[in-house]
């Protein structure tokens, strides 16, 4: 069913939506929606969507607000959404405007750097991920050299679910969103127990803001300032430090380039397997 009856769009954000963050997660979008309707945005939806859909929640022409990954934006939604925002998070590896994975293994293991990756197995968690899988590309790009790399690739569906298939010994090794790795430390310490940092992937832009391709100039503007009035209000300081924000980075979609030609170099000079993997996605 269209999202726009009776006038009201769709918001959803999406991305780092742990349940034990939802109160936070709503608490936010109140706070930005008050903003968007004080500026005279219509149709600002009270509550924010939630479904495992997100191709569908990111396409959907009603569409206001949502996180995206910042691979798809580049591919799959190029020309079907439009940049708003750059979020900057206070996270270990983060910086500015940019975050990076951390590829994870199993403590007690020998791995001592990325080399020692091949013939391993990894969990990824889905095809167009970002931090997931085209980070991880990145990472291993140097070793394996258009090669087959991995002994195999395990799909998960989330970060939760690779650092589960790490830990339980269904794969080796994982590339976690440094945002996530910090939130689950946090908020869930079970997820990370028993694993450890072997390295950092290459630095990317971080999961952008979006809205809808036909969303006008005013109301980008008005999207993009409720977003930053709303991390640095100080009443906000609890939710926003909840949710690991730290501000809004400076810069315009032309950022997320550097993601298109991390892709494309994966495809051309990554392991081989994972090039594979990630063509399907």
């Amino acid at each position: 069913m269209p999202s726009t009856l009776a006038g009201e769009r769709l918001a959803a954000l999406p991305m780092y939506d742990l349940p034990e963050l939802r109160p936070a997660t709503d608490r936010f979008w109140q706070e930005v929606a008050e903003r968007l309707g004080a500026a005279g945005v219509p149709g600002v939806p009270a509550e924010l969507r939630r479904s495992d859909d997100l191709i569908g929640l990111w396409t959907d022409p009603g569409l206001l607000l949502a996180q995206a990954c910042g691979l798809p934006f580049t591919t799959l939604l190029a020309g079907r959404v439009r940049f708003v925002a750059t979020p900057a998070y206070a996270a270990e590896g983060c910086a500015g405007g940019d975050y990076r994975s951390w590829v994870v293994v199993r403590e007690g293991t020998g791995f001592a750097g990325l080399a020692d990756l091949r013939g391993s197995g990894a969990a990824v968690n889905a095809p167009h991920s970002q931090s997931g899988a085209n980070a991880l590309a990145a990472a291993i790009m140097p070793f394996a050299a258009g090669r087959l790399f991995f002994k195999g690739i395990v799909e998960t569906g989330a970060h939760a679910a690779s650092l589960a298939a790490v830990r339980e010994g269904r794969a080796d090794c994982a590339a976690i969103d440094c945002v996530t790795w910090a939130l689950l430390a946090r908020y869930r310490p079970s997820a990370v127990a028993g694993l450890r940092v072997l390295a950092a992937t290459p630095p990317a832009p971080a999961l952008p803001y979006v809205t809808a391709w036909r969303t006008d100039r005013r109301t980008v503007a008005a999207l993009r300032r409720a977003l930053s009035d709303a991390i640095a209000d100080p009443a906000l300081d609890a939710t926003c430090s909840a949710l690991g924000l730290a501000g809004i980075a400076a810069g315009d979609g032309r950022a997320y380039g550097r993601i298109r030609a991390m892709h494309r170099a994966g495809q051309i000079r990554g392991c081989a397997r994972l090039a594979k993997f990630m063509a399907k996605g």
